[in-house]
């Protein structure tokens, strides 16, 4: 009997060291997940900010004439530091704070607050701040977006004045609506109109795609336009530019997993797969209709199944991918053919045929394809969701309704006020001799050499 009291202590001894075992490895496990997640959002985040530039600046700098190519670049670059003044200031407090469904409240003003400890109601494994800066590049982008459809005709400080307006207005409320906590159309976080947006369907692309449209319609067409030819002054740089924009999509769409997880795999699979489908039923679509197909043709549908498969990349499979892509390219392709030509409105780029049209179909289309089995559950929070059902594609309705309306209206406020400030046509000399030379003192390229 005294042997076996005498064990009890080793007992309790070897028991206590296991359970510090247990802890220890537990410990490890969570810090090199922490490690990982935090790595591939890093990643994710230069990715995103790629895309604007150099991706778009050179998708949209080869799109436009030799005499407004760096004019259409700065618009991109200036646009990187803008935003991250105004996110720094108080865009993510309004994005990410909590306050109204609408929009967030101050805690987070300068930054106050955000700092290396994760915030467990957006993503629990890694520093809030790396989600900050990671959010930051979506609400860079997008703004630059709308700068395809009045590219060759606004003036700088016009656009400035537009851009501070417009984010503030229109992209940080409707960011916080959806994936804030407690916004609006939040899908996890309490929102009364859970709108299933993955990586910007209705945040990035129908906003930025239906205030394009409103800006072309306010400032009108360019100088000769329907005249004079406009041909793309160097399709090389936009080829380059729109293979930029596809490989840093993976960013943009796989790193909104906010972890290197499984769904990252499958939203970057998603990624990809709709970016093939859209770039050949574009190409298709054209050489059907035109004879030729073209490279212009094959990097536009790319893009526009990029943009539709955003808000469903998180939530679909393979093959549903493929058809959202496939309908992107054909639908994206009769937008800026065929509807543009009818109404002839002058969308430089296209940014509302590709962007707003193809936002528009590819967050619709979510409702239709979306399924539990790649997605049940988001930032650790359980869906309660059926998979394509009739409530959901209303839901989703509802969701591109508001976008379409908030950014409409806004946009054509805010394009008044800048009018009566600034002033947002260039002057008619300006526009002639281009935008290069007569607004930033300089030229893309040497006339004379």
């Amino acid at each position: 009997m005294r042997k076996v009291y005498f064990l009890i202590p080793l007992l309790a001894t070897s028991l206590f060291a296991e359970d510090s075992r247990i802890d220890a490895l537990e410990k490890a496990v969570k810090s090199a997940q922490s490690a990982g997640d935090n790595a591939w959002m890093l990643v994710s985040a230069a990715l995103v900010l790629m895309m604007t530039g150099p991706g778009l600046a050179l998708f949209y700098g080869g799109l436009v004439r030799r005499k407004n190519v760096l004019s259409t670049m700065m618009h991109s670059f200036v646009l990187m530091a803008v935003v991250t003044m105004l996110w720094a200031i108080f865009g993510y407090s309004v994005a990410f704070g909590e306050w109204t469904p609408f929009f967030g409240g101050g805690q987070y003003l300068f930054l106050n607050g955000v700092g290396t400890a994760p915030n467990d109601a957006y993503a629990g494994t890694i520093p809030q701040q790396t989600f900050m800066v990671y959010q930051l590049m979506f609400a860079v982008i997008t703004p630059a977006l709308i700068s395809g459809a009045f590219a060759e005709r606004m003036k700088f400080s016009g656009m400035l004045l537009f851009t501070v307006l417009w984010t503030s207005i229109v992209y940080f409320p409707m960011a916080h609506m959806v994936w804030g906590k407690g916004g609006l159309l939040n899908a996890s976080l309490g929102g009364k109109i859970p709108c299933f947006d993955f990586a910007g369907g209705t945040v990035v692309h129908i906003t930025s795609g239906i205030s394009a449209l409103i800006c072309a319609l306010y400032l009108g067409p360019r100088k000769g336009y329907g005249v004079d030819p406009m041909r793309p002054h160097n399709l090389v740089f936009s080829t380059v530019g729109a293979c930029l924009l596809w490989v840093g999509w993976f960013g943009f769409n796989a790193g909104s997993a906010l972890s290197a997880s499984g769904l990252a795999t499958s939203a970057f699979v998603a990624t990809h797969f709709g970016a093939a489908a859209a770039a050949l039923s574009w190409l298709f679509a054209e050489w059907v209709v035109s004879g030729k197909p073209s490279m212009l043709g094959g990097i536009s549908g790319a893009v526009a199944g990029l943009v539709a498969i955003t808000p469903a990349s998180g939530f679909v499979k393979p093959f549903p991918a493929i058809l959202i892509g496939a309908a992107a390219g054909v639908f994206c392709y009769f937008m800026v053919s065929a509807v543009k030509r009818r109404f002839n409105y002058d969308d430089s780029l296209d940014a509302f045929g590709v962007h707003g049209a193809g936002g528009t179909l590819g967050a619709i289309l979510t409702g239709v394809f979306a399924t539990k089995a790649v997605n049940d559950v988001w930032n650790g929070k359980p869906m309660g969701w059926v998979d394509g059902n009739a409530g959901q594609m209303l839901n989703q309705l509802v969701g591109c309704a508001i976008a379409l309306v908030l950014a409409a209206v806004a946009t054509w406020i805010i394009l008044r006020v800048c009018d009566a400030v600034t002033g947002v046509r260039a002057e008619e000399e300006h526009e002639i001799e281009g935008l290069d030379l007569s607004l930033h003192g300089e030229e893309g390229y040497n006339f004379e050499a």
